[in-house]
């Protein structure tokens, strides 16, 4: 027998199977999907069966398989239909695609570090004559104590046991030893009372319902606090009483936390958990429990979309719109692809949840492609904020440069009342830049085109793109003048003004510099659920999925910030961040409000926002995208075009482009190129070419053979994104 293994190297040149011969003793154990170790040049290195054959088609010299790695696991067909997929819609390498969806316990690649834990258990060995030891050993009091305990018990933890006489047991086999494997997470289930369904709940709930044995996509387009999570709840326990298994992504480890806690009081030691937060041992284990059916539901992030899930009843796709499903490095999937994927396959239904949904995913609704179901009303007696538009241009007349008077009135109100108050700034850091007002020096990234964020809690100067830091020196390191001065505002300036403006007020901040501890997240959530804060500061990740009753106040500051980013979703994504960090506010019988601070309270975008109104949104953006020709209109698609020289980097990128439009269709747009927004990163030029088409078959073949062109070109670099998120 013989096996075509894909082995652990990605590069294109090796993107291909190895014949390999099957030793007599492997043959029964062998299947397609495991991990073994082959020879390999001078070395043995890892790989993945893909396929096994009897007979070669023609004589060809073999090396035999060292090992087979890990007899467990073994990838199934779907997993290895899901890689195919990948290959194709990302043009990555086989391995690239087959590494992806494992965690890093079992990727292909040599493991220093077995993750495995275990706990001892002992037990009396029944094929043991007890009565005839006992009387052989009547002196031995402590060991007949030990077997009288061991009768009662049947099964006990070694750790209750420590002593010699237990040893002596063991050592003449009365006592037998087990090693069981233990996992690092295990929770029990913590039931609470149902929740009823209202009308509009249980009607989104009964469409999807009578889908449940067919592929179908439904848009649940839900407002905030509408109570989508408990449509999927039910969903879900339908899903499991049919014997089937349930898949729920949810876009940022923060909600994961939120969601997961509800997960396990309703199914307890079903659910496996799968996110970045989770240590290699946790994930570890989490796969395993799915590799061994021990548990019924996934819930997680981007990745978990792979989880090895066998008869899959459902996925949901909470915030479907967020831009964190796509992987922003190769191989550049999208997890609602791949989602969809797994749905055709199992014919099962995709639920796909927002109270912004995507202008893709609507346009996809309105056209009967997707079925729409709508919750357009809260849960309870809770109402939609109050939205108020400031306009900071007059307040910057008044010195009111971070706070506006009406936001200070505001959270004054709310502390006398001992309510709570969320302010979002999507930036974190405390001054965006430092500039010296004597010769005009600017702290600049060495590797990149941007100036440095400074960090005043570690007096660092830091580049929020390749992670380069400086510390901040108290003169100017040009001129040596006592001149440097702190422009921007970020979370943690923000805080400081705060915790100055309000003195009796207890403000936690939330970022990313603040959550890097392990729990961080969970501990932040849990003390200002308790009240033990007043004010909660941070950015875009206090935005989605919190549910705090005690909130009755949201403050956006800088609500223009993403407005002006120059990407195509500038308008999309704003929207959809106001949107749903104001859907924080009111979330319980207390009447909420929101106050957003921005220099264009005219802006179209700032008038859905204070109105709430989605579809008024949706409809003004779809008319400017089919004018400018973007998604859902058109396709896209990203090249960047990366290297040291300038010169030769944008040589190259002109070259790419005259390749393209003499072969692409006669209606494909060719864009460019033009340096990327950040043109030099990591001491790396970038250029980019857009290309947007409609229908164009010969364009992926076109895109692999421009692939293939710079595949071993050591000065020149190319990306290419397939429907990428960003222009």
């Amino acid at each position: 027998m013989y096996a075509q293994v894909i082995v652990e190297y990605s590069l294109k040149k090796l993107d291909k199977t190895f014949i390999y011969h099957v030793p007599g003793h492997m043959m029964q154990e062998i299947k397609v999907g495991m991990k073994v170790l082959v020879p390999f040049g001078h070395q043995n290195i890892y790989g993945f069966v893909l396929a096994l054959q009897e007979k070669l088609e023609t004589e060809i010299e073999t090396k035999d398989i060292k090992e087979i790695v890990d007899k467990e696991l073994v990838l199934s067909k779907e997993l290895l239909a899901i890689a195919d997929f990948l290959c194709e819609e990302t043009l990555c390498t086989k391995i690239s695609a087959l590494q992806t969806l494992l965690p890093s316990s079992f990727k292909a690649k040599t493991q220093k570090h077995n993750y495995n834990q275990y706990e001892t258990f002992i037990s009396l060995n029944e094929n043991m004559d007890l009565t005839k030891y006992k009387l052989d050993n009547k002196r031995s009091k402590k060991q007949l104590e030990i077997i009288e305990f061991l009768e009662k018990q049947k099964k006990v933890n070694k750790k209750e046991i420590n002593s010699s006489s237990l040893n002596l047991l063991i050592k003449n086999e009365i006592v037998k030893v087990e090693n069981v494997q233990k996992y690092r997470l295990n929770q029990e289930k913590k039931k609470e009372a149902s929740k009823t369904l209202t009308k509009d709940q249980e009607q989104a709930f009964t469409q999807v319902q009578n889908s449940l044995n067919k592929y179908e996509t439904f848009l649940l387009y839900g407002i905030t606090g509408s109570g989508k999570t408990e449509v999927y709840l039910k969903l879900i326990k339908e899903v499991l009483k049919n014997g089937k298994t349930a898949l729920m992504l949810v876009p940022e480890i923060l909600l994961t936390m939120q969601i997961v806690k509800r997960f396990y009081q309703e199914f307890g030691s079903e659910v496996a958990i799968l996110h970045s937060a989770l240590s290699s041992g946790e994930k570890h284990d989490e796969y395993l429990k799915i590799m061994r059916h021990e548990v019924k539901i996934v819930v997680g992030t981007r990745s978990a979309v792979f989880a090895p899930l066998e008869n899959l009843g459902i996925i949901i796709i909470d915030e479907e719109h967020s831009a964190t499903y796509k992987q922003d490095n190769m191989p550049r999937y999208n997890a609602k692809d791949v989602a969809t994927f797994r749905a055709k396959r199992n014919n099962i239904p995709l639920v796909l949840g927002s109270a912004t949904p995507s202008l893709e995913a609507m346009a996809r609704a309105q056209k009967q492609v997707f079925k729409l179901l709508t919750l357009d009303k809260r849960i309870g007696d809770a109402k939609l904020p109050l939205i108020e538009m400031v306009d900071m241009s007059e307040e910057m007349k008044q010195r009111n440069n971070i706070l506006s008077s009406l936001l200070q009135r505001k959270i004054e109100d709310r502390l006398a009342k001992c309510e709570q108050v969320i302010l979002l700034l999507n930036r974190r850091g405390f001054a965006t830049f430092i500039n010296c007002s004597n010769c005009g020096f600017t702290y600049k990234c060495p590797n990149c085109d941007i100036s440095l964020t400074y960090h005043k809690s570690s007096n660092n100067l830091i580049c929020h793109y390749c992670g380069y830091q400086l510390k901040k020196a108290s003169l100017c390191p040009n001129c040596g003048e006592d001149s440097l001065n702190l422009y921007g505002l970020g979370t943690e300036k923000l805080e400081e003004y705060v915790q100055k403006r309000f003195p009796m007020a207890k403000t936690v901040r939330m970022d990313q510099d603040t959550t890097t501890r392990k729990g961080a997240h969970e501990a932040f959530i849990e003390d200002f659920l308790q009240e033990k804060y007043n004010i909660l500061i941070g950015t875009q990740m206090v935005s989605k999925g919190l549910d705090f009753p005690k909130v009755t106040l949201v403050g956006i500051i800088n609500a223009d910030t993403s407005l002006n980013i120059p990407d195509f979703r500038a308008n999309e994504n704003t929207f959809a961040l106001l949107n749903q960090v104001a859907g924080r506010s009111g979330r319980s019988n207390l009447i909420g409000e929101v106050v957003v601070q921005t220099f264009n309270p005219d802006n179209f975008v700032m008038e859905c926002v204070q109105k709430g109104n989605y579809l008024t949104f949706y409809n003004q953006e779809m008319a400017i995208r089919r004018k400018l020709k973007y998604p859902p209109y058109y396709y896209l698609v990203g090249l960047k075009i990366k290297g040291k020289d300038y010169l030769k980097t944008l040589e190259e990128a002109k070259k790419i482009k005259k390749y393209l439009e003499q072969r692409v269709d006669p209606e494909t747009i060719c864009l460019g190129p033009t340096t990327a927004l950040i043109l030099k990163y990591n001491n790396e030029y970038r250029f980019q070419i857009i290309i947007k088409y409609r229908f164009d078959q010969k364009l992926k073949s076109i895109l692999k053979e421009i692939d293939l062109m710079y595949n071993e070109n050591k000065e020149i670099f190319l990306d290419i994104d397939l429907n990428p998120l960003h222009s």
